[in-house]
């Protein structure tokens, strides 16, 4: 049993939960794991080995209540600006949990991808290939899409595509007048992903920081002060709920309730 196994943690309250109008994707910032370190006078990496957990609970939340898309922002784009000594032990990180996690996974039908570019030679080359034998090992599975935004940024992710569509363009594949959102959308690092329905960002800060900036245009927001390595299952339905007593108008406006 691991520690945020589904047999090691309190049941989940779902009173408050409509399963008939759940999120098609969740996307989650975690947030604050140096914060809750520096609270208890460790280094930042022990907060990044407490976030560890709470990653996991919210995945088996997600499997027990019916999710299917769920993503998290495990290392961006910007975060190579960090001291170097915390990087080497983000890359060390990130392989060891799929050494580690990989076969409970795998078992529990979670299908992982990874949005990000992978190719970038500052990834040590194990990492790279750990992360594309999980892809594979785990494609056919389809309780659960877990994807792992890992050296992402949407802003990179966008400019990837619209090259693309720039070279097809030039090779006279693609009339520039006939381009699309949905072309666009299809040069993503996920295609099949859908758009996150709801974004949820731990720590107090309100802002989405360059995450599935193409995706997020109409996402529910839900911020907490919940520092990440506190963040778990039952936050997680928590902010579902939140975002069903929302009303979404994607641009319009509400029905007239006059007669």
């Amino acid at each position: 049993m691991t520690e945020g196994s589904a047999a090691g943690r309190a049941a989940l309250d779902l009173s408050r939960l409509d399963r008939r109008r759940l999120p098609a994707h969740v996307g989650l910032i975690m947030d604050g794991n140096g914060r809750w370190a520096l609270a208890r006078n460790l280094p930042r990496t022990g907060g990044h080995a407490a976030g560890e957990t709470a990653l996991f609970e919210c995945v088996e939340g997600a499997l027990e209540i019916g999710l299917s898309w769920l993503s998290a922002y495990t290392f961006s784009t910007e975060n190579w600006t960090r001291h170097p000594d915390e990087v080497s032990f983000l890359m060390w990180f990130n392989e060891d949990i799929l050494l580690r996690r990989l076969d409970s996974l795998a078992g529990m039908g979670v299908r992982i991808c990874f949005a990000g570019d992978l190719a970038d030679p500052r990834i040590p080359d194990r990492n790279r290939t750990l992360m594309q034998e999980a892809e594979q090992r785990t494609a056919s599975n389809r309780r659960l899409s877990l994807v792992l935004a890992f050296n992402y940024g949407g802003r990179a992710e966008i400019a990837r595509a619209v090259r693309a569509l720039a070279t097809e363009v030039s090779d006279g594949h693609r009339d520039p007048g006939e381009i699309t959102e949905d072309h666009i959308a299809q040069r993503l690092y996920v295609p099949d992903m859908p758009d996150p329905d709801l974004i949820v960002r731990t720590s107090g800060e309100m802002r989405i920081s360059n995450f599935l900036l193409w995706g997020s245009a109409y996402s529910e927001l839900v911020f907490t002060e919940t520092l990440w390595p506190e963040f778990g299952a039952q936050h997680l339905v928590d902010a579902v709920v939140e975002y069903q007593r929302r009303r979404r108008r994607f641009g319009g406006a509400l029905p007239n309730q006059s007669p």
